[in-house]
């Protein structure tokens, strides 16, 4: 066939409607590429999206720091709190305020000092114009008690449609059994108001010998949490050795820990009686064995990959280095699949203002990786 007589087929198809309906329908990405927008972070925990192409990224050991839009590191935030910076303690979590625009407010988390030893606070600032230092820094939660553990702070932060606070709380490794009691915040997730206040409605307002900042118990070692896009909470926790879980914490539920789980002690056996399932104990959404390590969590809400993609919830994996990509049908994992395997050990993922993927790799030189289909 001539090439005149190709193009003129081509055309009488595009009248017809049936070449223009393939060319608005989005594919979906049959790849992704791993693109740096910056270098040279010391263990980058968490991210957040400010104005003008501008990055928040905290780093462990203490700071935080504005990476500009061409990637240069700014200088180290001033009023910064003390932070305990050993193990898996340190800066971790951070997030805009819903208003950010307006009252430059953000929250953050830390590993904080103080009498028998540390524990996670969450923290309210305002980041100074000139994104300098952050100013009227003030403590508004502590979780209790503190004690002497470099490990299992939690600490990822979601603010809630209805303008509350959720946090996951660690059950801080050698207090596991504190995540069976309400006497305490070990293995919790909690809901405070901005201003730390503690709202009305918590399931265990008014009950004797609870804390009134609980919203549901029975976790161990929450690191990825975000709203899904009908509003409810989802999260996702380190498992022992096996049975790292997704798990959609609901007011006054008890999620197990450690009584169920589908992991073991490291160096193997049953932990309790080694039972996966018990009445009153809820069940994960969805388990790995063996565990990845999972941190950082997502959905993607943008077409930016193609349709097949949206509504995709992605996890890192600490431990296998790649971004895992969720497919989602009927409120059950219908597949996964592995992305930006080798990347490095990835500790948080967000969607961008541009509708992509932005993901932070764990490591002393660590990156902020932009995901491109």
């Amino acid at each position: 066939m001539s090439q005149h007589r190709i193009f003129r087929r081509l055309a009488a198809l595009w009248s017809t409607g049936i070449l223009a309906a393939f060319a608005v329908q989005p594919v979906a990405a049959q790849s992704v590429r791993a693109e740096t927008v910056a270098d040279g972070l010391d263990h980058p925990w968490a991210l957040a999206f400010l104005p003008e192409g501008r990055y928040l990224v905290t780093e462990r050991p203490g700071r935080m720091r504005v990476v500009e839009s061409d990637g240069k590191l700014g200088a180290a935030l001033a009023g910064v709190p003390e932070v305990v910076a050993r193990g898996q303690a340190g800066l971790l979590d951070v997030v805009l305020d819903s208003g950010f625009a307006q009252n430059r407010t953000l929250f953050f988390c830390f590993s904080e000092p103080g009498e028998g030893g540390n524990s996670t606070a969450l923290a309210r600032a305002r980041l100074a114009g000139d994104n300098r230092r952050l100013e009227e820094v003030k403590v508004i939660f502590r979780q209790q008690p503190k004690v002497a553990s470099n490990a299992h702070f939690g600490c990822r932060i979601v603010e809630a449609k209805d303008g509350n606070l959720f946090m996951t709380l660690g059950e801080r490794f050698s207090r596991k059994e504190d995540a069976q009691r309400l006497d305490n915040h070990h293995g919790k997730v909690v809901r405070v108001a901005k201003d730390g206040s503690v709202p009305r409605d918590n399931p265990f307002v008014g009950r004797t010998g609870a804390l009134p900042e609980i919203w549901s118990y029975g976790h161990r070692n929450g690191q990825g949490a975000t709203l899904a896009p009908d509003g409810s909470l989802w999260m996702h926790e380190h498992g022992p050795q096996g049975g790292d879980e997704i798990n959609q914490p609901r007011a006054g539920r008890n999620y197990g820990w450690p009584v169920i789980t589908y992991g073991e002690n490291y160096g193997g056996g049953p932990i309790g009686a080694g039972i996966t399932a018990k009445e009153g104990m809820e069940q994960p959404l969805h388990y790995w064995v063996p565990s990845i390590a999972p941190s950082g969590m997502a959905f993607l809400s943008s077409d930016r990959y193609g349709a097949a993609w949206q509504g995709s919830l992605f996890v890192g994996s600490l431990k296998f280095g790649y971004l895992d990509r969720i497919e989602l049908a009927d409120g059950k994992v219908r597949r996964e699949q592995r992305l930006l395997e080798g990347v490095g050990r990835v500790r948080d993922v967000r969607q961008g203002p541009d509708g992509l993927l932005y993901i932070l790799t764990d490591e002393a030189n660590g990156k902020l990786v932009r995901v491109r289909p």
